[in-house]
């Protein structure tokens, strides 16, 4: 029987080629190990609030302030994640504004922001999700709940983040409308919980770092307390600092769908 074989020279590229795919599909498999297991640790709250201090610093060192409430409601289904409700209530020029999150899996976010000073809800389309929410360093698209397989995965390396050890994790967002080309997310190796994000802009360039500081326990899940938003292409920053964590609040699937905008006025 005849058999076709390649020239050795060839031989070697192709097993090179494989031994390459095969330790690349290795670093995704394990950079997604670790993402589910921050997800996992996560499971089961069912439901929680929080109040927020958001504080906008300008590049020049002025800065102003706000008060929100984050509304979460677990979710997780085949298809979809977590829905979110921000409310500000202070000062008086966002008070009432709102943002309802109805995060997905496959397919786009849905997202509606209540505008009081026109009494009106407004969709936030597919490509304006980028765009900065209220002024802030934060996007619309990092208001919604990361969801492990909105995003593809590629395990980095371990080092030590000042006195944390962790491990590093590239990840790619799968919505061709992100505002981000990858984000690179540094998870504590003690508690899985991230503690830094870098986000690289769509030419691949440093955007934002994402400080998380400050985790503490609240009837068993993790929370940081503090989070901090810098702009390196601006030099501008957003603090967010939470306080009066709940679990158990009892909210329903109605509190969370788009009429309920509506009802805040």
């Amino acid at each position: 029987m005849l058999k076709h074989s390649l020239p050795f020279a060839l031989t070697l590229v192709c097993v090179s080629h494989f031994a390459v795919a095969a330790a690349q599909d290795s670093k995704s498999e394990q950079g997604r190990l670790i993402a589910v297991a921050y997800d996992q640790s996560d499971a089961g709250f069912k439901d929680s609030r929080v109040n927020i201090k958001m504080v906008l610093h300008n590049a020049a060192g002025e800065s102003i302030s706000r008060l929100l409430v984050l509304n979460t409601l677990e979710k997780k289904t085949a298809d979809s994640g977590d829905n979110t409700l921000v409310v500000f209530s202070s000062p008086a020029d966002v008070r009432g504004t709102a943002l309802l999150n109805h995060p997905h899996i496959e397919n786009a976010d849905d997202q509606w922001l209540y505008l009081p000073s026109i009494k009106r809800v407004k969709r936030i389309s597919t490509s304006n999700k980028s765009g900065p929410f209220v002024g802030s360093e934060f996007a619309f698209e990092d208001f919604t709940s990361q969801e492990v397989d909105k995003y593809t995965y590629e395990y980095l390396r371990a080092e030590d983040l000042g006195n944390t050890q962790v491990q590093v994790v590239s990840r790619t967002p799968r919505d061709a409308n992100s505002g981000y080309s990858k984000q690179v997310v540094y998870f504590d190796i003690k508690n899985n919980q991230p503690v830094k994000i870098d986000f690289f802009d769509r030419k691949q360039a440093l955007l934002k770092t994402l400080i998380l500081s400050d985790y503490r326990q609240y009837q068993g899940f993790w929370r940081p307390n503090n989070q901090k938003m810098l702009n390196h292409q601006t030099g501008k920053s957003t603090d967010l600092l939470m306080s009066d964590y709940e679990f158990g609040v009892g909210f329903k699937a109605n509190d969370f769908d788009s009429s309920a905008l509506m009802r805040l006025r």
